[in-house]
């Protein structure tokens, strides 16, 4: 694990415009990714759930969720997400909820990234996540030029 954690700063207050539309669940997801809270965000999926990140193999079940949650979080030493809108729809087993924002991820070394443009598609049953998409190029974080 890191050795030591950003300050954290809400994503957005979902009860402020200009994007009211998030979801509590949501916006809890997103205050729990940037804290780099493991078991909160594990504990914000279905047990079936499915996670992909970028051009990465999918995973599937709690377990999945947290090892790969576990194996990014260890990678870096910090994130914020930047949300820049937000998008309502629904699939047979709930919503969809489509987030557009920009990641600003420090590294184990110290360096800070230019934000990322980034859009993540959930999709919710019963106010927990089914299906996260993550749809971004991570390759500056792993570049080793800055």
């Amino acid at each position: 694990m890191p050795e030591s954690r950003p300050s954290v700063e809400p994503v957005v207050d979902a009860s402020a415009a200009p994007y009211p539309a998030l979801r509590w669940e949501v916006y809890g997801l997103f205050s729990s990714i940037d804290a780099m809270d493991v078991a909160a965000v594990v504990g914000m999926f279905t047990d079936d759930a499915v996670v992909r990140f970028a051009n990465q193999e999918r995973v599937v079940g709690k377990a999945g969720v947290q090892q790969a949650v576990e194996t990014l979080f260890s990678g870096i030493r910090g994130l914020s997400h930047a949300v820049t809108g937000v998008w309502l729809g629904s699939w047979e087993e709930g919503e969809v909820v489509s987030v557009e924002s920009e990641v600003t991820y420090t590294r184990l070394d110290g360096v800070r990234l230019a934000p990322l443009p980034v859009t993540t598609t959930l999709r919710m049953t019963e106010g927990l996540v089914k299906d996260y998409r993550v749809f971004m190029d991570p390759s500056p974080l792993f570049a080793t030029e800055t």
